[in-house]
């Protein structure tokens, strides 16, 4: 079996969760507390020397890290990856963009906020992220008044890494009223078969 190096709460690791869940495969979750420095043991770095999570362990025994990188993986030869090669190309703009665009902004935001319970003292960088935090959001909103769904009018990984820390936002203190186009698609995510909590 598969083995799935992992905390919980960040959108980084439920997106490999989620899209596991998806297509049925097994997988062993390690629970790896990055609150507590256990993503920064050495048994771990010799893991991913990048000392973050997710990281997974085939069954032949390689390591992958990099959430995206780990769902093109495994979405490869399935219904979440188109096969034509343009609409593949647009599947990995999104997803460059979700890690460049989108999670450095709304992703940490929340985890400042929610998880290390420092909204005051991080305030000046946290409203630093707004107005680029805002912008990722108009970019998905412009996209979705016109399309279903990201890529291809399919669900597809593109959804995944994108819907991971959308439907959390406010949890970041971004406000989704004014983004109703988001706010149907994350409808549309959710209504997908084998859809799970962010907390499991």
């Amino acid at each position: 079996m598969i083995k799935l190096y992992n905390f919980l709460p960040p959108g980084n690791c439920y997106k490999v969760r989620l899209l596991l869940t998806q297509l049925d495969i097994p997988f062993e979750k390690i629970e790896v507390n990055i609150l507590k420095g256990e993503s920064r043991t050495l048994e771990f770095l010799a893991k991913n020397p990048n000392g973050r999570v997710p990281v997974l362990k085939t069954q032949s025994g390689q390591y992958l890290a990099e959430s995206n990188a780990i769902i093109f993986y495994f979405s490869e030869g399935t219904q979440f990856l188109p096969s034509d090669s343009f609409l593949r190309a647009q599947v990995l703009q999104w997803l460059f963009f979700e890690q460049y665009s989108h999670e450095p902004f709304i992703a940490t935001s929340r985890f400042w906020i929610t998880y290390l319970g420092k909204a005051e003292e991080y305030t000046e960088a946290l409203e630093q992220k707004r107005a680029p935090g805002y912008a990722a959001l108009a970019v998905m909103e412009k996209h979705l008044q016109q399309h279903s769904f990201f890529v291809g009018e399919q669900y597809s990984i593109a959804d995944i890494c994108l819907f991971a820390y959308t439907h959390v936002a406010h949890e970041g203190n971004f406000d989704l009223t004014g983004f109703p186009a988001i706010q149907a698609w994350i409808k549309r995510v959710e209504a997908q078969p084998l859809q799970i909590s962010i907390d499991r």
